[in-house]
């Protein structure tokens, strides 16, 4: 992928499942689900995740504040799961309700410059007459590029980074975390490792550096090496992109210890790889 030109704008467009909330308990019902402060919130989209009790991720969500209702986006999840986890801890004395699942078209301009999180997005749904406007006039990433860029961006997906195992703090979204706002799901499990700065482990961009290896991206052995005689285990792959047939990428969990001792690292699949830090990322 060539980069995204400065003097270019590209657009990232995608349809993401979507489901509404309403009545007059909503922000606090919702403020107390996922990490961000949504008590706060006027008249503009949040980034948010939702968090398993002991603080894995298991959605990363964004939430559309709208007049009389809030637009739940599932950026990465499992939707059938968060409305069904949502809809069962509704008590009778909460005035909130869920509207079925949707489609959106979310539309927001991309660089490879800063990160996803900068630029707001904006959402139409199929009949919006604004929507074929963008759609038919406006320079849309395509599919190939907007997979590299979500991976320079270290924006994690379902199975791969979001697994049962990660917390948002290791996936570098450090930042859609309010750790001032009152209790929340996983929260005790943030704030505990935000005290004592206790991250095992971090995201990052890999490149596999071995021109002549014939890849295969189907390999079981995702475990990354600190040299060829695998010594010691650094981190494993998450994830993986083929470029073109010689270049392949990807994301990775490593290791802290092992981040800024080597510059490069091995696997049994892809031989050499170096390990880069990613646009969107922030760690504590």
């Amino acid at each position: 992928m060539s980069k995204i030109k400065e003097n270019k704008e590209q657009i990232w467009l995608e349809k993401f499942d979507c489901f509404s909330i309403t009545g007059k308990d909503s922000k606090r019902f919702l403020n107390g689900i996922t990490t961000g402060n949504i008590i706060d919130l006027n008249n503009k989209v949040l980034k948010t995740c939702w968090l398993s009790p002991n603080g894995i991720l298991k959605s990363l969500l964004e939430i559309n504040f709208l007049e009389n209702k809030l637009e739940v986006i599932v950026l990465v999840g499992n939707t059938n799961e968060i409305r069904k986890y949502f809809h069962d801890i509704i008590f009778p004395s909460d005035d909130v309700s869920l509207s079925d699942t949707f489609l959106i078209n979310r539309l927001q301009q991309v660089d490879d410059f800063n990160s996803w999180r900068i630029n707001q997005p904006i959402f139409f749904k199929n009949e919006d007459k604004k929507y074929d406007f963008y759609k038919n006039n406006l320079n849309s990433i395509n599919t190939n590029d907007l997979q590299l860029w979500k991976i320079n961006q270290a924006i994690p997906t379902l199975e791969s980074e979001i697994n049962g195992k990660n917390n948002p703090l290791e996936l570098g979204l450090a930042d859609l975390i309010d750790f001032n706002k009152g209790c929340y799901l996983g929260q005790e499990t943030m704030s505990k490792i935000r005290n004592v700065s206790s991250l095992k482990q971090e995201i990052r961009i890999w490149t596999a550096k071995d021109k002549d290896k014939d890849f295969s991206l189907e390999s079981e052995n995702k475990i990354i090496y600190n040299n060829p005689n695998k010594e010691k285990s650094v981190g494993y792959i998450t994830s993986t992109h083929k470029l073109d047939s010689q270049i392949i990428k990807g994301l990775a969990m490593i290791k802290r210890k092992y981040i800024d001792k080597e510059n490069c690292f091995f696997t049994d699949n892809f031989g050499q790889i170096s390990i880069d830090k990613s646009v969107g990322s922030t760690f504590l």
